[in-house]
């Protein structure tokens, strides 16, 4: 199927429109017209039609449009003896934005899953997200798929601005970081623009992306008559540059494209050879509306959590949002990389608290570049957090302290949302405190992860428990030079696995002292550090040279 260039239909609701048919009933002419383009579009060349679907995850008959358009195009495909022609459930983001907009996850991944299990039962080949621009609402399209239709391929394509944004500001790393996890069989851009200006973004997904590479522009821009100013013979010249630099695996059209662009491009996809996928070191990767890669130490802010600020945990008890955003601001001005957001509190609904916090902060463009690690001790809280990030975030944290079912439920579902994990040293006999039991629970979880749950080792990242010293309880005197072995043996041991802690629990012994406190965080890091430690739950503002 990879070894060319396949090529994808071009635009539906204008050649409707050029026929003279609506594009949203469900008339006896309508299907007669979707019919008859699909047709058009296989003569002239396309291996791949997409059904009159986009806009049908909407509304109360969901049902019967995805499995009437399915069906007429599954027929159109059936019916060319000539080569395999493939059918795509086209499926668009909704109307709404989960980030920008008070609109329901679960009420979007209902109908996303309603529309996804019609289109497969009706025959459709694979699943194409397209014109995304809210990779929160793609999150509800991916985990519904994921539910219903787990063997469907899927195609991600997103719709950005010049800039090489998406609407909601989410830079095209941070989106491919975001998709990877469920592993789409491709990931590529539609809509936005004409050829021309696609071009350079194109080129920086397919040196950051590894998979298959789709583009799919408009006919340029339309004029005040909605009439799009790229004939076929001027957009097969500004996608010439894409065959040429083997950019591309699928291409096809857009708003304005007719069958007569599509002959021309797929004339043009077989003088070429297709995008040779990179091959990409694996790493750990998060991400908000920007990227944020293990490249270096990353530091997590803790300000943000009602159990490690007093001022933040009255901020939040009193509802003042607005001024707790403002904490949240501080700690990515103060150099946190990811901000660890908490509110485990016995006087506080944490669900709803996550809940409201997490949408405001994503709808602030400094809070929202930078990825979230949702911590929390109630499970109920850390699935509700899910629906709320659009970027790639990190849970905080699982174990198996419940016992390995619970361990491995809870790690499905992360799973399912593309978020990376912590684990904390914890087993059904309680917390790990010495060397030894640190290292057999971390390896131990480190294998169900991997052989049972399918993490990636790179999205798996352990917390071995960093525990106070200085106590007077000689018990206690080993707790800091364990840690940073048990970091060593991770390091040595667990390949691909990162390593986090939460450092101002070393130094509860001396609360009020912040001299002392900053200087043994300062001098446990530099050694944790040198041992591999990768990452720390720490006010940044706060430490010592």
């Amino acid at each position: 199927m990879w070894n060319r260039i396949l090529v994808l239909d071009g635009a539906m609701g204008t050649m409707l429109q050029k026929l003279g048919v609506g594009t949203v009933s469900t008339g006896n002419d309508v299907v007669d017209a979707v019919y008859k383009v699909h047709g058009m579009y296989i003569e002239a060349g396309a291996d791949i039609i997409s059904t009159h679907t986009f806009t049908a995850n909407e509304g109360d008959d969901i049902v019967e449009r995805n499995r009437l358009f399915a069906g007429v195009a599954r027929k159109a495909a059936d019916e060319c003896k000539t080569r395999k022609i493939y059918v795509a459930g086209s499926i668009g983001p909704t109307s709404k934005t989960l980030t920008m907009s008070n609109a329901s996850f679960d009420e979007m991944q209902a109908a996303y899953k309603l529309q996804i299990a019609t289109l497969v039962d009706s025959g459709v080949d694979f699943l194409l997200f397209e014109t995304f621009f809210d990779t929160l609402n793609l999150k509800a399209a991916l985990t519904a798929a994921r539910s219903v239709a787990p063997e469907t391929p899927v195609m991600v394509s997103a719709t950005i601005e010049k800039n090489g944004r998406l609407l909601t500001g989410q830079t095209l790393e941070a989106f491919a970081i975001t998709v990877a996890p469920f592993k789409p069989m491709s990931i590529g851009l539609n809509c936005s623009f004409g050829a021309s200006d696609m071009l350079p973004h194109i080129k920086a997904l397919s040196e950051i992306a590894p998979f298959h590479i789709s583009a799919h522009p408009n006919a340029g821009f339309p004029d005040e008559q909605g009439v799009y100013s790229e004939t076929p013979e001027s957009m097969a010249e500004a996608m010439k540059p894409f065959f040429q630099q083997g950019l591309l695996n699928i291409v096809g059209g857009c708003c304005g494209t007719t069958p007569e662009h599509i002959a021309l491009l797929s004339s043009m996809a077989q003088a070429y050879t297709p995008h040779k996928i990179p091959q990409i070191k694996p790493a750990t990767r998060l991400s908000g509306l920007e990227p944020c890669n293990f490249d270096d130490f990353v530091y997590v802010g803790e300000r943000t959590n009602v159990a490690g600020s007093k001022k933040f945990a009255r901020l939040i008890a009193e509802r003042n949002f607005d001024e707790a955003l403002l904490v949240a601001r501080r700690q990515v001005e103060g150099g946190a990389q990811v901000i660890d957001i908490c509110m485990d509190d016995a006087m506080l609904n944490a669900k709803e608290c996550m809940a409201e916090f997490l949408h405001l902060a994503g709808s602030d463009p400094y809070i929202a570049k930078v990825p979230v690690m949702i911590d929390s001790s109630d499970w109920g809280v850390i699935e509700e957090a899910l629906k709320y990030t659009q970027g790639k975030a990190v849970v905080n944290s699982i174990s198996l302290k419940e016992g390995k079912d619970v361990f491995v439920e809870h790690a499905k579902y992360i799973r399912d949302f593309g978020a990376a994990v912590i684990v904390m040293a914890f087993d059904e006999e309680g917390q790990a405190t010495s060397y030894a039991r640190r290292c057999q629970i971390c390896e131990r979880a480190y294998h169900i992860l991997i052989d049972e749950v399918g993490f990636v080792p790179e999205d798996i990242i352990f917390d071995p428990n960093v525990l106070t010293i200085a106590t007077g309880i000689s018990e206690h005197n080993n707790y800091a030079v364990d840690f940073i072995n048990t970091v060593k043996f991770i390091k040595e041991n667990l390949p691909g696995a990162k390593v986090s802690g939460g450092i101002s629990n070393l130094s509860f012994a001396f609360r009020g002292n912040n001299v002392v406190r900053e200087a043994m965080h300062s001098v446990f890091l530099y050694h944790a550090v040198n041992a591999g430690l990768d990452m720390a739950i720490v006010n940044p503002q706060m430490l010592q040279v």
